[in-house]
Formats: structure tokens, C-alpha cells, sequence
């Protein structure tokens, strides 16, 4: 293949990789020529709607006698500092049929970086494939070899193999082969035994091979064996090991032109290929969260296939060069861009498009005659199906609102009415509630009651839900005792300052002793597994740039985040934590658990005035006998990769440690050492209610230390440690800094991390605005002042119409003067007065709220 015609096209972090080899010119008569390995950078501009070139690089190498290529080139993980980069495998043909490969790495600084270079005496034609390492892998001679950068020597493996399908990662196996070997009949160990349909049968099987640890994989755990010798291409979507079983998501195309989707092995849905002899299949996720997948053609052409309930194909392009998937437009979401195939301009990345099948639709110098009319019209005909599904499912969800809000109507009716029948029967005054609780507007202009009028005293039984609370437990920890209350979200919601107290009862104290207690508001996530492919993605939209986040999943023990929806428990839980050892002098103690709280009044989504509250949340009993059969201990037991445990055993270790948070970066190096050394030298294992958190059980002074490891990125993030004392603490740390490279910086966060104190900060000045607010149209002030005022009331001039009062002079009058007394009217409401004693209520909540945003600011600023 002539150099000018050798270019090959690859995606790193939404810009197009565009690699070319050039001869260098020499002066004539030399012996020793130059070839060029080229790359430019190209992104797409939003402006000129065109790929423009940010950077170019190349790489210098001599061609005396030689003959060079590009083979291919992918992006791989370099294993030195855990960063993707892109990698490019070169060869060069000497005159004695020797063949030597090189294999480079091209940095961000455009800096083309030789990672090792071997020889063989044949050369490289069959089922090359990149992976981490960065290493080499290809079939000769149905045999496997192998290559890295680490032993930079070719190793075979002993397995047989007629063809490679898919080379990647698999979790908890590392670098997997999936292919295609000759098999033998079961139960028979000649060849000749076969009969006609066993060998058509029998004679291949799907296989998978582990190249680290040489172990064989199951090819029944892939796909059904019928399956096996009809497959050309495989794309695995998800993989993860649940209960020592190695659980996979992947889709294959057949020689029979068909796409299979299987999930655990078994097929789920099948499609039929527009075109013959598909060849490879990708995915990509679009901004409305839809999963494709685009097969590639011998021929050139490309088709996508959508799921939605069943495998559908929704377009398909011919006279494809390239297509390639990534954020090109940077939306945070992927993209497909098709490289056409124009004989009639040489530009690079001159003809192309830029599509996700929706609302992403870039095109230039393209021919739309050639493109597939059905798959136009299949395509906005789908389009306008899903506006008009979206459009009644909206006027759905309205209908259903206001059904219910009829229907909660009907309720306040009944029971007001059941209320009033009651004092009515008891011979008391019902007093009906105000039109500002039933979420009404006066007609007329009504003067409310004083605010504290008897009118607005309502029962505390009327303001607390009946269901207020969930459960209500207690743990013993240690020397202390920690007694917790699950609130309703809706509930706790409603509440401020919300605090618990415990108090001795009657029969063993005459006083009424209040306990000391320390109180702590924790709320947890519970994550489960979800093993389907189009429902996978519960990330954020914004699609930060493609790094390798096994370290995450490593460390969350094989529940990757990308892959697992997070369920909210739903309920706040109230934590009391006291001294055990002074209530064990009693023998037997029974407490009552009280609940105090600020319960949070709206009117026109403007905070008011909030009233304390105490309810009473229940008794606990606590005696030495329980305490020394274990009754409320702690029970957390190692249980193959879990650590099992229920959510107030974690609640109750959680609230009696001291946490600490660190922030972890590292410019040079990604933060995989973190994982390593949780999983491995501490010996962590996730909660089976909380994957998000882990517990120690390496013996000595740290096991039951809790730990909690976020990533923000590759190269930061937070490790949460919750200890019994500072020891521990000391000894994580110490044996952590080991395990860390020396680049890393650790940071302790005094106040919290800056992005929860920003949003903290963000809640308290919104609270301080409400408050102000409020303060200034409360029904206090307006009460107050419509007795300053002392206007006469009348007929406002927009309560007539103003034709009627112009017919005569008189009525001209007449007009004026009420014009002038709403003049009058205006000024005095602008100066408003109140009591002393409502002033005095309003500057301590205003004075309230600005101290707590300016200690949360203080915080912040420290961080």
C-alpha cells in the first residue's frame, strides 16, 4: 500500500486522531531515507460547524531498504500510570522476510513515545488486537501469542484457537480472549466417531481464554454452544462477578447476518442485518440515554441498531470509510461520526456526519441522495412518535395530579367534618380552619385574626402524622449506648433543629431524670445490582472524558457505578448516642425517646415562622441480662465478598466512630493504589445494605474501621475513615502513605468537602432570603399595620369600569378623588409599623439565619 494512502483514524477525548506516513526529501545521491509518522488533532468547531486542527506531532524513522505500514492502532491503558493513551503498532519488512514491530505511544503533548519493539520471521495478518498494558495479541497458525511492554518477550498460549472475536477486559479476569476453537465430540476421543450432524454440530465451540492467570472461561457462560460457530463479531457491554459467578451482557453478530443480544449466557433478542458479512460491532449511550449499537460491513456500510422493548435497526449508511464514537460536540454524551468516502476532494475530515439519531444531526458535503431514504423516514417517523407518546404522558401525569389533589381535598373535607361533629357532640366551639391552611384566597379584603388569637391554637396530635416514624431501635457499642428513630422522608422534611432526648421512666426515677445524650442525622444509600443493558446508565448526563474507572469498580467489589441504579432508603434516621456504664447501675432501665423539633409552616413557598414540637417517639428497655446474651450487640461477619450487617448495625458503628476525610490527588499517577490497598493490605469488604462503604477486618487495633473511598475523578479523590480513636487512625494513614507513590498530596478536609459546604452555603443564603422575606409580608406586620393605617375601606376604581365614571363632569370629580385617596393609601402602606415584641421575633430569626450562613462561609473559606 503506497504511504499516501496509508491513514488511519482514531477518537480520544471528542477530538479525531488522524494518522498518515510521509516521505521526508533528502538531497539527491543519499543513501538513507526518512519516513514520516504524522498526527494532527482535529475538534470540531461549533461556530464553522467544521473539524479544524488544534495540533499536529510526528515521529521520525529510517526506511533504508524497508517497507513500512501503520497495522492499527487503538487506545489502551498504559500500565506505568493507569492513563488511556492512544497506540499505534508499526511494521517494518527487511529483505530477508525478517518482520520488525514497533509499537508507540502518543502523549498529550504530541510526543510519540517507543514502547518496545520485537521481531518475528512471518508476519502479522490475523486477528491483531491492542490491549492494557499496553501489550500486543494476535493468532498464527490457529495458535495464540502475546506481547507487553512489561516482559517485552512473545509468549504463546496453550490453546487452539480458528478465530478471535473480541479482545478486552473482564472483571475480576483481567485481559480476556473470547474466539473460536475445533472441538471434540463429548464422550469421544476419535475424530472419526463424528457423525455428519454431531460434526456440524460439535466440531467448533465459543470459548474464552484469561491471558494473566491462563485460566480457560466457560463458553456456555457467553452464549449458548449452537451458537458458537455461526458468530463473526462479539462487543461484551457489562461483566461483573455476583456470588463467585461470572455474570455477562454482550451482543454478536452471525455469518447469518443477524444481531443477538445475550444476557447470562441466553439469548434476549435478535435482529436482522440490513447487509451481508458483518464484520464488528460498537456501542455508544446517546444524550436521551439509548443504547446502539453500530455493526461495520465488509462492504463499507453501516447500520445502528436500537433497543427499544425489541432489537430494531433505525439507519444505515453506505460508501462508509470510518465511523467512530465519542463526544465530539461535547454535550456529555456520545455521538456517532461517519467518515465518507468522497475520490473528489483529498481534505481530511472533509466529508462527514455527526448523528445520535436525535435532536445531533452535523453534516458536510454530503450527498443526501446517497443516503437511505427509509432510513431518513424510519427515523423522523420515530421522532414524531416519541413527541407525541412524551406529549400524553405529560397531559397523563397532569390528569393524575389533579386527581389527586381532588382527592386529598375530599379527604381535609371528611375530616374537618368528622372533627366537627365531634366538638359538637362534646358540646365545644369548632373553629374552622383559616383560608390561608386550606390553601385558599379570600374575596373579599379580609383582616386575618391577631397571630396569637385563639383561633390559630390547634393540638399537637393535628400538626405530627400518625405514621410519623418508621422503626425505632438501639445498639450497645462499646460503652455506649445508640438509640435511633427512621423518620418518613416526608416528615422529616417538615422539620427543623430536629433533636432526640431520652428520659427515665416514672418507676425508676421520681424526677424525671433527662439523659445526656449526643445526637447525629445520617442518612445512607442502599445500591443493588441491574443486570440489564438499555437500563444501565444512572450517571449524570454530563459525560466527563473517557478514563478507565475500574479502580471505582474494584473497589465497590464488582458493583460498577455506571452499571447499578442507587434506590434511596427513603427515611432520615435521629441518632441518640449516651454512656451505657451510668444506666447499667439501675439493672433494668426503661427510657422514653422524645423527639424535639422545629416544625417548618410555607405559605407561597416563603418559609414562616416554625413552632416546636415534642412527640413521643416510643420506650426502650435495657437490662444486664440482655447486654451479656448480646441482645443489641453488633453483628458484622465476613460472608464470601459481603460484610453482613443491618443498616442500624451500620448506623450504630457509624454514629459512635470519628470520622475523618482526606482529599487525595495525584497529578502523575491515577489513584488505583487506593483500591489495591483497601482491598488487599486492609482487607476491606463491602456492607451488603451499603456497598458504598466498607469494613476492615484485618486483625489488630484497625479491624472495624469503616471506610468510604469516592472518586471524583482518575486523579482525586475523597477517602472517609471512621475510627474509634486516633491510634487507628494513625496507623491507616501510616500504612496508606506507603502504599500511595510518592506524588500524591493528602489533604485533611477540617470542614468538609468544598463541594458540600458550597451547597450547604447555597441553602443557607436561600434560607436567609426566605427569611427575610417573609419577615417583611408576614401576616404579623399585616395584622399590625391594619390597624396603623385606619383607612376607611371603599370601592377600589378597578372594581367599576372606568368608561362609566367619565360620562359628566361630576363623575370626573368623583374619579379624582378616589384616585387621590388610593394615592394616599399607597404611602401609608409603605410605612409599615409593628409591635415591639413582633419585632423582637423577627430580628432574632433574621440574626439566626445570617449566623448560620456566615459560619457556613467561615467553613468554607478554612476548607
Amino acid at each position: 500500500m503506497p504511504l499516501e494512502e496509508q491513514e488511519r483514524f482514531l477518537s480520544y477525548n471528542g477530538e479525531v486522531l488522524v494518522f498518515h506516513l510521509s516521505k521526508t526529501k533528502h538531497v539527491e545521491g543519499a543513501a538513507d531515507k526518512t519516513v514520516s509518522l504524522c498526527v494532527r488533532r482535529m475538534a470540531f468547531d461549533g461556530d464553522t460547524k467544521l473539524f479544524v486542527q488544534k495540533s499536529s506531532g510526528v515521529f521520525h524513522m529510517r526506511a533504508s531498504h524497508l517497507k513500512i505500514e501503520i497495522i492499527c492502532c487503538s487506545c489502551t491503558t498504559d500500565s506505568r500510570t493507569g492513563i488511556i493513551l492512544p497506540c499505534i503498532l508499526m511494521k517494518k519488512k527487511k529483505r530477508n522476510s525478517i518482520f520488525k514491530y514497533l509499537l508507540l505511544l502518543l502523549h498529550s503533548s504530541n510526543h510519540f513515545e517507543q514502547s518496545f519493539h520485537f521481531k518475528l520471521d512471518y508476519e502479522l495478518k490475523e486477528d491483531i488486537g491492542l490491549f492494557t498494558g499496553p501489550s500486543v495479541l494476535w493468532r498464527h497458525a490457529n495458535k495464540l501469542f502475546s506481547i507487553s511492554s512489561d516482559t517485552c518477550t512473545v509468549q504463546s498460549a496453550p490453546v487452539q484457537v480458528s478465530s478471535v472475536v473480541w479482545t478486552g477486559e473482564i472483571e475480576g479476569e483481567g485481559p480476556v480472549v473470547l474466539g473460536i476453537r475445533t472441538a471434540c465430540l463429548p464422550g469421544s476421543k476419535d475424530e472419526d466417531e463424528f457423525s455428519t450432524s454431531d460434526r456440524a454440530i460439535w466440531g467448533s465451540e465459543f470459548f474464552g481464554y484469561a491471558i494473566k492467570t491462563q485460566k480457560m472461561l466457560t463458553g456456555t457462560s457467553f452464549m449458548p454452544h449452537a451458537y458458537g460457530r455461526v458468530v463473526s463479531s462479539v462487543y461484551v457491554c457489562r461483566s461483573e462477578m455476583l456470588k463467585k459467578q461470572l455474570r455477562i451482557s454482550l451482543v454478536a453478530t452471525t455469518h447469518k447476518n443477524q444481531l443477538v443480544w445475550f444476557q447470562d449466557g441466553l439469548p434476549k433478542g435478535v435482529c436482522e442485518l440490513p447487509y451481508e458479512k458483518p464484520c464488528s460491532v460498537k456501542t455508544a449511550v446517546t444524550s436521551s440515554n439509548d443504547l446502539l449499537f453500530v455493526v461495520s460491513f465488509a462492504s463499507g456500510n453501516i447500520c445502528v441498531v436500537q433497543r427499544r422493548g425489541s432489537l430494531q435497526v433505525a439507519s444505515k449508511w453506505q460508501k462508509v470509510k470510518s465511523v467512530l464514537v465519542d463526544d465530539f460536540i461535547g454535550s456529555g454524551s456520545e455521538q456517532l461520526l461517519l467518515l465518507f468516502e468522497d475520490d473528489s476532494n483529498t481534505e481530511v475530515l472533509s466529508t462527514f456526519k455527526i448523528t445520535d439519531l436525535g435532536a445531533v444531526n452535523y453534516a458536510n458535503s454530503i450527498n443526501y441522495k446517497s443516503d437511505v431514504p427509509a432510513a431518513e423516514g424510519l427515523q423522523e417517523n420515530g421522532l414524531l412518535t416519541v413527541r407525541a407518546l412524551e406529549t400524553r404522558l405529560q397531559a397523563g401525569c397532569t390528569s393524575v395530579r389533579e386527581l389527586r389533589q381532588h382527592l386529598g381535598l375530599k379527604k381535609r373535607v371528611i375530616l374537618e367534618s368528622c372533627r366537627a361533629l365531634i366538638n359538637l357532640v362534646e358540646e365545644r366551639a369548632h373553629i374552622l380552619p383559616t383560608a390561608k391552611e386550606e390553601g385558599l384566597v379570600s374575596l373579599w379584603d379580609d383582616v386575618e385574626n391577631p397571630p396569637h388569637s385563639l383561633s390559630k391554637e390547634t393540638s399537637l396530635a393535628s400538626k405530627v402524622p400518625e405514621h410519623f416514624k418508621e422503626k425505632l431501635w438501639q445498639r450497645v457499642v462499646g460503652d455506649s449506648l445508640v438509640v435511633g428513630v427512621k423518620l418518613n422522608e416526608s416528615f422529616y422534611l417538615s422539620l427543623s433543629d430536629v433533636s432526640l432526648s431520652l428520659v427515665m421512666d416514672q418507676e425508676f426515677s421520681s424526677t424525671l431524670p433527662i439523659i445526656k445524650c449526643q445526637n447525629k442525622i445520617i442518612k445512607l444509600n442502599k445500591a443493588f445490582s441491574a443486570l440489564s443493558v438499555s437500563s444501565c446508565q444512572i450517571e449524570p448526563p454530563t459525560k466527563k472524558m473517557k478514563l478507565d474507572l475500574h479502580s471505582k469498580n474494584d473497589l465497590k467489589n464488582k458493583f460498577p457505578k455506571r452499571r447499578s441504579r442507587v434506590q434511596l432508603d427513603g427515611t432520615k434516621t435521629v441518632i441518640a448516642i449516651t454512656s451505657l456504664s451510668p444506666l447499667l447501675a439501675f439493672h433494668h432501665v426503661c427510657c422514653m425517646v422524645l423527639l424535639h423539633a422545629k416544625k417548618k409552616k410555607r405559605w407561597n413557598d416563603s418559609l414562616q415562622e416554625s413552632k416546636k414540637i415534642t412527640v413521643l417517639c416510643g420506650k426502650i428497655l435495657l437490662s444486664l441480662d440482655d447486654i451479656s446474651n448480646g441482645k443489641y450487640s453488633v453483628k458484622m461477619l465476613r460472608d464470601n465478598s459481603y460484610c453482613t450487617g443491618s443498616m442500624q448495625d451500620i448506623l450504630a458503628v457509624l454514629a459512635v466512630s470519628v470520622r475523618f476525610a482526606f482529599q487525595i490527588g495525584s497529578s502523575d499517577f491515577t489513584l488505583t493504589p487506593v483500591n489495591s490497598w483497601l482491598l488487599g493490605e486492609m482487607e476491606c469488604t463491602p456492607f451488603k445494605e451499603c456497598h458504598d462503604y466498607m469494613s476492615c477486618h484485618k486483625a489488630g487495633n484497625v479491624y472495624g474501621t469503616v471506610f468510604n473511598w469516592t472518586l471524583k475523578n482518575q486523579f482525586e479523590g475523597v477517602l472517609t475513615l471512621f475510627c474509634r480513636n486516633l491510634t487507628v487512625l494513625f496507623q491507616c494513614l501510616h500504612s496508606l502513605t506507603r502504599a500511595l507513590p510518592p506524588s500524591c498530596d493528602v489533604k485533611l478536609l477540617r470542614f468538609g468537602s468544598k463541594g458540600v459546604l458550597t451547597e450547604q452555603l447555597s441553602l443557607a443564603l436561600e434560607k436567609e432570603m426566605l427569611t427575610l422575606r417573609s419577615s417583611f409580608f408576614s401576616e404579623d406586620g399585616k395584622a399590625e399595620n391594619s390597624l396603623t393605617w385606619g383607612n376607611e375601606p371603599s370601592k377600589k376604581i378597578s372594581d367599576a369600569p372606568v368608561a362609566s365614571l367619565l360620562d359628566s363632569e361630576e363623575a370626573v370629580q368623583q374619579f379624582r378623588k378616589k384616585l387621590q385617596n388610593e394615592r394616599e393609601e399607597c404611602v401609608l402602606s409603605m410605612n409599615q409599623t409593628m409591635n415591639g415584641a413582633i419585632y423582637q421575633r423577627t430580628a432574632l430569626k433574621i440574626a439566626e439565619a445570617q449566623l448560620s450562613s456566615d459560619m457556613i462561609g467561615w467553613r468554607l473559606s478554612k476548607s
